[in-house]
């Protein structure tokens, strides 16, 4: 009896960690560092590529609930975010290379994971399997999967420069969480007068972009999410002042008054000497990177020790190919979990990955598979991957729309919110004493 899980990522770190501590034997197997795909360059597992920000904190959020189940189901990179947090405001931020760090060496140290580093070309053709690839899955292997499960779907997705906190103008920058939530070093601000904003907007929309295969530079079909900057401001010259520009909640000291727009700065890891452009995901050209981003006040000198890039992410056609467990409908020993079934985000991947591991240890243990209530935020994640009726299947992140309506209505948006969190997380508490229960273990 072993299961064996294929990538190391986010969801497939949670896939073996889940069965793992159910008592089944995994075999992890993971490409890396033999072989990266184009976005990744750490040799660690769980390397979080675009940002270092698992989405907001509070449970009354959508990301919030979701994370705060994950945490019940004894989620490893949940534990290893709250250990590895940096001051973010009302977000969750990691150290990405402590988190990816941690998670790495538990996997390692677990006496029933075994680790193997090779790349793997086709689906097994017998076994319980998790493929847990992601959306950067390896040629061979994505056109084998693809061919199972009748064609699959892509979108591109892009990442955002990282500077050095020392190359900063703090002159020109003051340190701020919106509305003043959060510590005061958990954002740097770079404010722009109007002046300052038209001239950066000129040169960001006319602004050379580099070459990727495969689709239209000018009109790439990309994720909403991760929409490059400069893509997003061809929209409208108030875009990106709307968006992650908009200068709500914040007051430059300097002048008393709000800026017209506001270049924000994360805290990329816990010593702060690294900081992230939030919301400044790019696919310019390196040189043009540091020309136009250069002309934000404070980052006129700034290293970029990571440039932007853009990347394909790939997904399965789920609907109708995965259930709700994500097993694969016509083949229930082989699951799915990750970027790969139509979740997006990292929680949101990992979160499969912890109910792919689950429900591959219960069909090894000879149990049923656990499909979660939609009320609940994993369940809800896991009942669109499997049942959306959209002709146009696109990747859905946690968020309350995908939930039942609280009944009755409540018509307050912060009293709704807080309820469906509270009855989502009622119901799981209920699930996860009933597991309990048949294992024989104390509640």
């Amino acid at each position: 009896m072993e299961l064996t899980v294929i990538g190391a990522g986010l969801a497939g770190c949670e896939a073996a960690w889940q069965a793992a501590q159910m008592g089944v034997p995994v075999r992890l197997i993971e490409m890396k560092p033999e072989k990266h795909s184009p976005a990744h360059q750490s040799p660690l597992f769980a390397e979080l590529i675009c940002s270092n920000s698992l989405k907001a904190a509070r449970l009354e959020s959508a990301a919030g609930m979701l994370k705060e189940e994950m945490r019940r189901f004894g989620s490893l990179l949940m534990a290893c975010a709250d250990q590895c947090a940096v001051p973010a405001g009302g977000a969750l931020a990691v150290d990405r290379v402590q988190f990816a760090q941690m998670a790495t060496e538990k996997i390692q140290a677990h006496p029933l994971i075994t680790v193997e580093h090779r790349e793997v070309t086709e689906i097994p053709k017998e076994g319980s399997v998790v493929i847990a690839t992601g959306p950067l899955t390896a040629d061979t292997l994505a056109q084998n999967l693809f061919e199972m499960c009748g064609g699959g779907l892509s979108f591109f997705d892009a990442a955002a420069p990282i500077v050095t906190a020392e190359s900063l103008d703090r002159s020109l920058i003051f340190a701020a969480s919106r509305y003043d939530k959060g510590e005061d070093d958990a954002y740097l601000n770079c404010p722009m007068n109007q002046e300052e904003y038209d001239a950066f907007y000129e040169a960001l929309v006319t602004a050379e972009r580099a070459p990727v295969h495969d689709f239209d530079v000018q009109n790439p079909k990309v994720y909403e999410g991760c929409m490059p900057v400069e893509v997003m401001a061809q929209r409208g010259k108030d875009t990106l002042r709307f968006g992650p520009l908009k200068p709500v909640g914040l007051r430059d000291p300097r002048t008393g008054h709000r800026p017209w727009a506001v270049v924000q700065l994360r805290r990329e890891d816990a010593e702060g000497t690294l900081y992230n452009l939030v919301g400044f995901q790019t696919n310019l050209k390196f040189g043009e990177q540091k020309r136009v981003f250069g002309m934000i006040p404070g980052l006129q000198n700034a290293e970029i020790v990571r440039y932007g890039v853009m990347h394909r992410n790939t997904f399965l056609k789920s609907p109708g190919f995965l259930a709700a467990d994500y097993s694969v409908l016509k083949r229930p020993e082989l699951f799915f979990a990750g970027q790969i079934t139509g979740v997006e985000g990292y929680m949101e991947s990992a979160s499969s990955g912890i109910l792919a591991g689950r429900n591959a240890a219960n069909r090894l243990l000879g149990k049923e598979t656990l499909i979660l209530p939609r009320e609940t935020m994993m369940g809800a994640l896991a009942d669109y991957v499997a049942n959306s009726p959209t002709k146009d299947f696109q990747p859905m992140g946690a968020n309350f729309g995908v939930l039942p309506p609280v009944d009755p209505p409540i018509r307050d948006k912060k009293m709704r919110y807080a309820e469906l969190s509270r009855r989502g997380l009622d119901k799981l508490t209920d699930i996860l004493t009933d597991i309990l229960k048949q294992e024989n273990e104390p509640v």
